[in-house]
Formats: structure tokens, sequence, C-alpha cells
């Protein structure tokens, strides 16, 4: 690919995958709605070029461990529910040099549900890609993996591992033993209820921003920092008397026991700004 499609390419295969956070029921008589609004949220064009986007829908039974493999291109958006299985939507985009040179390509891709969910097809050079939508139960262990893509993460508790390279990352709404990190992307979490249920958080970018939004009277071990880039906060209880109640901290790190502590919360970065305010989130 010449330098100019590879940049349009990137473009499109990074958009945030906070999609499915912003959906707020999934019920069946919502399902075909929500399975045509999933793959149509992505912006997928390159000039001139043919292009193919369709979405593949499955329901799998529940395993010990949810492994997602998002391959080169792609993103994945968990959310958890009621439920008792899994539902996968798989959204398969494809371009060529004509629409029918990519609907034929994406034919050839297959969406695996065995051990790892993955698509079989894939090729590095090619202009493809498969994202995932997954609704899992609400008590689920997930391993997620992706390269250019997002990951997002929304009311699931239980052993979690989640890496990316270039993509943002968000955790909403979670408990349990949550672990992750991307090199080139922000980080979003959304702390839920009075305390951590579990045995912590721990998510780290290299290069990005951090957003941690904690609610009122929530009890942890917060650690935070980085090494370029600033840090604010408007959370009582996070001492800073430059400003009062809000001001950017030149020690760019923070230990400290939040309403007598708790569960460890950390969330860190190498190179990027750190803001630390009131959560809005919600329990579903």
């Amino acid at each position: 690919m010449t330098s100019n499609t590879n940049t349009q390419f990137l473009r499109f295969i990074l958009v945030p995958l906070v999609l499915g956070l912003a959906l707020t029921a999934f019920g069946q008589d919502k399902s075909e709605y929500q399975k045509r609004d999933f793959c149509s949220n992505y912006n997928y064009s390159n000039g001139d070029k043919g292009s193919f986007r369709e979405t593949r829908e499955t329901t799998v039974a529940a395993g010990n461990t949810i492994t997602v493999d998002a391959r080169r291109n792609g993103g994945i958006s968990v959310k958890g529910e009621n439920r008792a299985d899994v539902l996968i939507r798989a959204c398969v985009q494809t371009m060529g040099k004509t629409d029918e040179e990519a609907q034929a390509t994406a034919k050839s891709i297959r969406i695996e549900t065995g051990s790892v969910i993955r698509a079989e097809g894939l090729s590095d050079e090619s202009n493809s890609s498969v994202s995932y939508e997954i609704l899992v139960p609400r008590n689920s262990n997930l391993e997620l993996t992706a390269y250019n893509g997002g990951i997002s993460i929304s009311s699931v508790e239980g052993n979690i591992e989640f890496e990316t390279t270039n993509g943002g990352v968000s955790v909403k709404d979670a408990a349990g033993d949550v672990k992750g990190k991307t090199k080139n992307g922000g980080v979003n979490v959304s702390l839920s209820g009075n305390a951590w249920r579990g045995g912590g958080l721990d998510v780290e970018t290299t290069n990005g921003g951090v957003n941690l939004e904690i609610p009122d009277g929530y009890a942890a071990r917060l650690e935070t920092g980085t090494v370029n880039g600033g840090v604010k906060s408007t959370i009582d209880g996070l001492n800073f008397p430059e400003n009062g109640k809000y001001s950017e901290r030149k020690n760019k790190r923070i230990e400290t026991d939040l309403n007598g502590g708790g569960a460890t919360i950390r969330v860190a970065t190498i190179n990027g700004g750190i803001k630390i305010g009131n959560a809005s989130v919600k329990v579903l």
C-alpha cells in the first residue's frame, strides 16, 4: 500500500471502540437494530477504492475464560449482561479495487468461536479488519488482545487481562482482578459503587493521557503517575494545597489511601497528562 493509503486505512481502524458503551439496551426486539448499528458506526472509505462491510452474529456457550484475538486490525468491545451465553457480533470490513473484489475478500474470512474468538483468512498486508462487540455474563473471565484497535470493557467482573498496541482503552463499572495496557492510546476508567470488588485494577499506557472518574466516598488505595505530563484533580482527599480543590500537581505521582483505603486502583502513563474527577457512571 502507498503511504497515503496506509494513513487512510489506519484512520479507519483506530476509530475508538467505545460504541458498545453508548448502547443502553440489548433486548431481542432491538437485536436487528443493534446488529446493524454496531457495524454501521464505522466510517469505511478510501477514495475511489471499493469496499464491503457486514455484521456476522452468533451465540455460543460461555466457557471458563472468554478469549478474543482481534489480530492485526480490529478492536474489541465487551459488555456484561444478565445472560448465560455469549453473543458475538463481528464487523467484517474489506477493501479492494472494486466493491465486488472487496466482497470476495470478505467471503474468505471466517470467524472462529472455539477456544479463541478470532478471524481466520485475514492477511496482515490486506485492507481487511474484523472488530468485535461481545455480550457476556456479568461474571466472566476475559483475555483480550488487539494490535491496531481499541479495547472497551463494561459491567464485567472477573479475572480480566487485555493488551493493545495502537488504540485507546476504556474500563467502566468493572470488578475483579483487572490488568491491561496499551502502548499508543489514552486510558479512560470509570469506577462505580463505594469500593472495588476483587483484587484491584492496574491499567497503563506509554503514550496517551489518563482520565479517571471516581465516585464520591470511594474507598481505595490510589496509585497514579506520569513522567511527561501534568496531574489534575477535582477529588476531595487528594491534597493539592496550591490552588485549593483544583490544581496541577508538580510531583507527578500520587500514592494515597482514599476514604480509609482498599483494593489498589493503579492507572498510569509515561507520556501524557492525568485527570481525576468525580464519576458520572451508573451501575447497570
